[in-house]
């Protein structure tokens, strides 16, 4: 059951990140918290066994590796998808568009092209390694968006130059 509330779980957060991306969001509400939801999914990674693969610790090391640096590069590319701007308040808004929908979606394709790698090597995959990168993606997502809006100053309603 632990299997199916991590994908519960997991699918959740994708939907409820990725529907609240083409909304216009205040930053500034979310700065304080921008590293709690990939802290409750590492938690939850990390508390069961099965993130290796135990007779394949190698390989199965190396696909979470691959995994999580997919991670990395698509919370980077949906943080420099993101369209940053400070309103005359000085309250700083962001919003992503369909470019960063085409980043999510990238992503999801090359982890279904990396589970077909695992599969065919043999190596099981649980959900765990899913729960790290989605975790990876949305701190880094939030992290970047976070310092890019750092390095803006007024734009009265312009994107921030990235």
């Amino acid at each position: 059951m632990d299997g199916l509330l991590n994908i519960v779980v997991v699918v959740a957060a994708v939907v409820f990140v990725f529907v609240r991306q083409f909304t216009a969001r205040r930053l500034t509400a979310e700065g304080r918290k921008w590293w709690l939801l990939p802290a409750v999914l590492t938690f939850l990674a990390v508390r069961q066994p099965g993130v290796l693969d135990p007779h394949h610790p190698t390989a199965s090391a190396a696909l979470l590796g691959v995994e999580l640096l997919i991670g990395l590069a698509c919370g980077a590319g949906w943080a420099w998808t993101t369209r940053i701007w400070t309103d005359a308040d000085g309250v700083v808004w962001t919003k992503g568009g369909w470019a960063a929908a085409g980043v999510w979606l990238s992503g999801m394709v090359l982890r279904a092209g990396l589970m077909g790698i695992a599969a065919l090597l043999g190596v099981h995959q649980g959900s765990g390694a899913i729960l790290l990168t989605v975790a990876a993606m949305l701190l880094t997502r939030s992290g970047v968006t976070i310092w890019r809006a750092g390095a803006g100053q007024r734009t009265y309603g312009v994107p921030v130059a990235g």
